[in-house]
């Protein structure tokens, strides 16, 4: 099963596996079913440890996708979520998910404020 560039793009370095959208602003347009096989079958393949998804330039996430992360934390993967909009890490401390899974900024620039 190959995933669909134009949605994922995915980038590995050991046990290390990053998890990109293409850039895409609102992630409801990304066929959640689909993305979630997707996402599992390459955490089994590559035998995931750690799954970080950049959500740079990501504006919006349905709470699907949410749940799909919650859901990789129950297959022992460790999640680490990079460089969220604030909006995104708005919503990820009101559902506590930062709780379990770290937020992490890369560029000083894409830090939001507050």
């Amino acid at each position: 099963m190959s995933l669909d560039h134009d949605i994922l793009q995915v980038y590995q370095s050991g046990e290390l596996t990053v998890v990109g959208f293409g850039g895409r602003e609102i992630l409801d347009q990304i066929d959640l079913t689909r993305c979630r096989s997707e996402i599992v079958a390459l955490v089994e393949k590559n035998q995931c440890k750690t799954l970080a998804f950049d959500l740079a330039g990501v504006k919006l996430i349905p709470s699907g996708m949410l749940g799909l992360l919650a859901s990789l934390r129950r297959m022992n993967v460790e999640v680490h979520l990079y460089n969220p909009s604030s909006d995104v890490a708005e919503v990820l401390q009101v559902t506590r998910l930062t709780d379990v899974m770290p937020i992490h900024y890369i560029d000083v620039d894409t830090q939001p404020e507050g």
